[in-house]
């Protein structure tokens, strides 16, 4: 027969320990996150630079993210498909390093990578850094589907 167990924890000291374990993991996440927005990032800088790299024919650059992600995905797995990795390369060209809207570590930890995938999309350097902004100062940055739907939108621009 099963003993019933009572819990001797006071419970402040269970809210305490809770507090440290969700602290853990928040920063846990937002390491995770800014890592893969960074990797990301520099991977679409590498493509991008391979093409410039005096292959600038669209065939060449067809063939380069058609092999690349087929090697990575056999070494690395999933995530690494052809389109993917144009969009690692336009993540890029949308946030240049020497642009204003340059990606920053600290941009890095407070929006996603679906933050990013939505706004890479904005067509005007104004308006994206418009919408950076915004999600950067709202609180823990605007949700994804929000971010996407006011991208669709164009709220800046009105």
């Amino acid at each position: 027969m099963l003993e019933r167990i009572t819990s001797v924890l006071r419970p402040q000291f269970y809210d305490t320990v809770a507090a440290v374990l969700r602290g853990a993991r928040r920063r846990a996440l937002n390491a995770v996150n800014t890592t893969m927005v960074e990797t990301y990032w520099n991977l679409g800088r590498l493509i991008f630079e391979e093409e410039q790299n005096g292959h600038a024919r669209a065939e060449y650059a067809a063939y380069l993210i058609r092999d690349l992600a087929r090697r990575l995905t056999r070494e690395f797995g999933r995530g690494y498909s052809a389109t993917n990795l144009k969009d690692f390369r336009q993540f890029y060209v949308a946030f240049p390093a020497d642009g204003s809207n340059a990606i920053s570590h600290t941009l890095c930890g407070q929006l996603t990578w679906s933050h990013y995938r939505a706004l890479m999309r904005v067509s005007s350097p104004a308006a994206r850094a418009w919408y950076v902004h915004e999600a950067a100062m709202s609180k823990g940055g605007l949700s994804e589907p929000c971010c996407d739907r006011s991208t669709r939108s164009r709220t800046s621009v009105r």
